[in-house]
């Protein structure tokens, strides 16, 4: 049957939409598809793996999380040269940012006799008022100028006990610069002397809080030396210094190179002070030194520009001759020498004369010999009186006529050295002055030398044997030093080692005496910055390990507290199995490993490092150098100073 005309036009226009739809629906992801794979490769080989590629018909859509702005506008004008902008319909999104780190707090200040100065950057929260307060009760009658900053940040971990810190450090150093920072203080000073640098110094590393690392650059100035003395022998003993002293380091090693090199055994000290009468006085010290060296006995005395070279008796006069005249002409110009070469001592029945004068540990001083005159009695025991007390000295002396002239001076001088002893003896003869005796004061030696030079005169003779001994602890030291109680904390323990149960913090009772030792000794020792140091063998997993050794350095801690020692300055940290002494690989090795120690916390020392405030000060200075060069131009100075002889 023959379809009719109609059906068959409506079958052909069906069929033709039919062929289209499937036609149009292979075109449509055939784009969809190329589109698609040409952007994912232009976002990947441009590092974009982070976004996402969906293609719809024409459009292309971008998804994913953009590390910021820039990362995400660039993925964007990747895909723009690929296919049309106005395809794209961006949905990326931006990683939310992280808040912004809080800035380094830190302060600076500056006290000198014009006043306190304090730069830096605080947090909003910190108590500003309170600390421009606390620093001008310091300051007294100065001024405290305050250049601070704040940000609303909140206070780091440690800030506090910094500034704490470092506010009674300022009360202590009235001529300092301080820098704090969140758990850290550096300190640089000028103290008064070298004994007071050593004082500052023990009492800060006292007062700082475990929880803060200091660092102290404290300066000492360089005293005056009057006379600028030296003074070496060698006798039967060896050679030796009785007095040592420098006007630099350099100068110093050379005078010691020299000393070495005649016999000097050891490492003596030589002070670095002011004074020196020449720039050549390193040249002038090595040829005395070496003089004495090659006279074989004798001893040399430097005063300022003074020499005076003293052969030992019996010395070969040929060989003195020489000595002497080598040394005359090889002098510097300022130094002036004179040489004595003793004559043997002739046999008397009289005896010389001879005076004596002793000084007990108790302080009790007796006084022997001959004197010239009841005036001259008088004198000396009016000044032994008001040298070591009215009831401290008995007087046996004798008046002998016809003693040398300067036989009062000799005694005064002698009494006078003798003063600054513990204990100690002296004997005065008509050629030789000899004081023996014990003092608290390591430079007592150049001291007398300096003191005897001044007073005899640089031609004299005399004899020094003066021992040091250290000075008995008292309460304003302090307590013993802290490198001393350190070490009698090893000690203990080499007698009786802090033991544990196995596995746990809890301290095993046979360690209850030695607990006991060292609270007794910490106590004694006062506030020093300690670390209790925990120590584990390497068995078990090393995280455990490192939590078991911080328990049981934190159960010593509570041990000490119980016993009522002060630990506000003791930190317990433990250390687990990092730091081993011994092999782990024995039984005998592993228990050497569990252990505890005790360490002191230790200042650092300082970097040279400029800092804000070094800045100011440094710009203003330079501003007056250069307004006093301009002053100065065109003027020549008459004198140059000379270095050191090489």
């Amino acid at each position: 049957m023959r379809l009719p005309l109609t059906l068959v036009v409506a079958l052909t226009f069906v069929l033709a939409a039919a062929l289209c739809g499937v036609a149009a629906s292979f075109a449509v992801t055939a784009v969809e598809e190329n589109s698609e794979i040409a952007v994912r490769r232009a976002l990947d080989l441009n590092g974009h793996d982070w976004a996402e590629v969906e293609a719809d018909g024409l459009q292309v859509q971008l998804t994913g999380m953009a590390p910021d702005e820039a990362t995400r506008f660039n993925a964007l004008s990747v895909v723009g040269a690929e296919v049309d902008a106005s395809r794209v319909i961006d949905r990326m999104q931006i990683r939310p940012s992280a808040g912004l780190a809080p800035p380094r707090f830190s302060i600076e200040i500056l006290r000198n006799d014009s006043g306190i100065s304090v730069i830096g950057l605080v947090p909003a929260r910190m108590d500003r008022v309170a600390l421009i307060a606390s620093l001008g009760r310091l300051a007294e009658n100065e001024s405290v100028t305050d250049l601070l900053e704040t940000a609303s940040y909140p206070v780091p971990e440690g800030w506090n006990d910094a500034l704490g810190f470092a506010v009674k450090a300022l009360d202590m150093l009235p001529r300092s610069k301080i820098s704090v920072s969140a758990g850290r203080v550096t300190v640089k000073a000028i103290s008064d002397s070298g004994a007071d640098k050593k004082r500052l110094e023990e009492a800060l590393a006292r007062a700082a809080p475990p929880s803060v690392r200091i660092g102290l650059d404290i300066a000492a100035p360089r005293p005056v030396i009057t006379p600028f003395t030296l003074r070496f022998l060698i006798d039967e003993e060896g050679a030796r210094f009785d007095a040592c002293a420098a006007e630099t380091a350099t100068s110093r090693a050379r005078i010691l190179a020299a000393a070495k090199s005649a016999g000097l055994k050891g490492t003596p000290g030589c002070t670095i002070g002011m004074g020196v009468p020449s720039p050549r006085w390193a040249r002038a010290a090595e040829l005395s030194i070496g003089a004495v060296a090659e006279l074989g006995a004798g001893s040399v005395t430097i005063a300022d520009a003074d020499i005076t070279l003293v052969a030992a008796e019996g010395t070969d006069q040929a060989l003195f001759d020489r000595v002497v005249g080598e040394l005359q002409t090889e002098l510097p110009d300022v130094f002036a020498l004179h040489a004595v070469l003793p004559e043997p001592e002739k046999t008397s029945t009289a005896g010389p004369p001879e005076f004596t004068a002793t000084l007990s540990p108790e302080g009790q001083v007796q006084l022997r010999g001959r004197l010239g005159s009841e005036d001259m009695r008088f004198m000396v025991d009016s000044f032994a009186k008001a040298a070591f007390g009215s009831g401290a000295v008995y007087t046996a002396t004798r008046i002998v006529p016809e003693l040398p002239g300067d036989w009062s001076m000799r005694v005064m001088a002698g009494i006078e050295a003798l003063a600054t002893l513990k204990n100690g003896a002296l004997v005065v003869k008509p050629d030789n002055l000899i004081l023996r005796g014990v003092s608290l004061d390591e430079e007592a030696g150049a001291g007398i030398a300096r003191l005897l030079a001044e007073k005899l005169g640089e031609s004299q003779s005399y004899e020094l044997d003066i021992t040091y001994e250290e000075p008995p602890l008292t309460e304003a030291a302090g307590g013993p030093d802290p490198d001393m109680c350190e070490a009698q904390l090893v000690e203990i323990q080499k007698v009786g080692k802090i033991t544990f149960e196995p596995g746990s913090a809890t301290i095993a009772g046979s360690s209850a005496a030695t607990i006991e030792q060292i609270a007794d000794l910490l106590q004694a020792c006062g506030p020093i910055r300690l670390e209790i140091q925990g120590h584990t063998d390497s068995q078990g997993r090393e995280e455990m390990n490192k939590q078991l050794s911080q328990a049981r350095a934190q159960s010593v801690l509570n041990e000490l507290r119980a016993r009522r020692v002060l630990t506000s300055t003791y930190s317990a940290v433990g250390y687990g199995e990092s730091q081993p002494i011994a092999d782990n690989g024995t039984e005998e090795g592993r228990e050497a490993n569990r252990r505890i120690e005790f360490r002191l916390i230790r200042p650092e020392l300082l970097d040279d490092e400029t800092t804000a405030l070094e800045e100011i000060e440094a710009t203003e200075n330079g501003a007056a150098a250069n307004a006093d060069a301009d002053a100065a131009a065109g003027t020549t100075g008459a004198d140059g100073a000379s270095g050191e002889d090489q």
